[in-house]
């Protein structure tokens, strides 16, 4: 996990204020997918697809924050 360690913060800000927020308007794509996701109503592939590409920036951004806070970012 030393690539995600290298990854910049301000990076990773980025892609989840973009990425994982687009479309800004009516709601971001993630949150639609993740509300389809705990009504058991994503099944279509388009659907699972967005949940991935949305949720990763997601992803990424939590991993680093586990990895800086338990310390294992500099050892």
């Amino acid at each position: 996990m030393n690539w995600l360690d290298r990854l910049p913060w301000i990076m990773i800000v980025v892609f989840v204020l973009t990425i994982g927020l687009a479309p800004f308007l009516p709601e971001p794509h993630v949150w639609e997918k993740l509300k389809m996701l705990s009504a058991g109503e994503l099944s279509r592939p388009i659907d699972i697809g967005d949940l991935i590409m949305h949720g990763a920036p997601w992803l990424l951004l939590i991993l680093k924050a586990m990895r800086q806070l338990k310390g294992t970012a500099g050892a």
